[in-house]
């Protein structure tokens, strides 16, 4: 075991984690913007207990509602309404809580779950670059490592390989996408999604990451549902799921306990209720 690996066997270290997102309403600055935090992190909180008592391992909170996303830097009263609202879920839960700051300020991420005690944080693009609707995005992996080690966390780095609404440059596969954010970029784990939110992920985008980085964490980032569950998760080593499990599926609607409820039903079938990463 690499001590990249015991960063996330730390977080889950009985079995295959689940993780449940909450989507942040429009925070303050952005064209939705409602003008009320205490909504804000009255569905928070609320989507946060939804997913703790349906079984989930733990939440990532995103400003999912923010569109459209700023390509680089998010402005300070994101940053500052965000650690808000993760400290708000951390308090309703006990679960391991997660940061990802779209569309991929992972330096605000990191120093978010730095100051409110987040286990993990997740990056769209972490190593490589993706031609995305805010345009080129690159990867800035170098930087965020130091600024992680600056900070004194210890931040675990879920990075995304060829990440969803967006098209990788020329010529870069999948394989070795996974290879680089993996062994050059000193990710702690991997995650693999569909072409958009809520698109069920490729059994064979899994197979090619698998393939190149065996020893990879290896989580699926979109599209789990009750009635695929099965067939993604033998791929993988967890997930993290969303839109299945909000209010008529639709992502940004909010939890609906009932679909929450049978997805873990569905996951915990296939990867076992207390099945540890490794086993067979």
């Amino acid at each position: 075991m690499t001590e990249i690996e015991v960063a996330i066997e730390s977080i889950w270290p009985e079995r295959a984690p689940i993780v449940g997102m909450v989507h942040l309403m429009p925070l303050p600055g952005s064209p939705r913007w409602g003008a009320s935090m205490g909504a804000v992190f009255s569905r928070a909180t609320a989507d946060a207990e939804a997913l703790t008592k349906a079984g989930f391992d733990g939440i990532l909170v995103e400003n999912y509602a923010d569109r459209p996303f700023l390509k680089g830097p998010v402005p300070a009263g994101t940053v500052a309404a965000m650690a808000a609202a993760v400290l708000a879920v951390r308090d309703a839960t006990g679960l391991p809580v997660g940061v990802n700051v779209l569309r991929n300020d992972a330096h605000a991420a990191v120093a978010i779950a730095t100051a409110t005690g987040a286990r993990f944080i997740r990056v769209n693009v972490h190593a490589g670059s993706m031609w995305t609707d805010q345009g080129l995005v690159e990867g800035r992996a170098a930087d965020t490592l130091r600024l992680r080690s600056k900070l004194g966390g210890r931040v675990a780095i879920l990075a995304d390989v060829h990440v969803k609404h967006a098209t990788p440059p020329s010529g870069s596969d999948i394989g070795t996408a996974a290879s680089d954010s993996w062994r050059r970029g000193l990710a702690d784990a991997l995650v693999v999604s569909g072409s958009g939110t809520g698109v069920p992920t490729e059994t064979r985008d899994l197979e090619a990451v698998r393939a190149a980085v065996p020893e990879a964490y290896i989580l699926v980032g979109s599209g789990v549902t009750p009635e695929n569950a099965s067939n993604v998760l033998a791929l993988a080593d967890g997930a993290i799921v969303g839109s299945s499990v909000m209010w008529g599926g639709i992502a940004g609607a909010g939890i609906d306990a009932d679909r929450a409820r049978l997805l873990i039903e569905a996951a915990r079938v296939c990867l076992g209720s207390e099945l540890k990463r490794g086993d067979p």
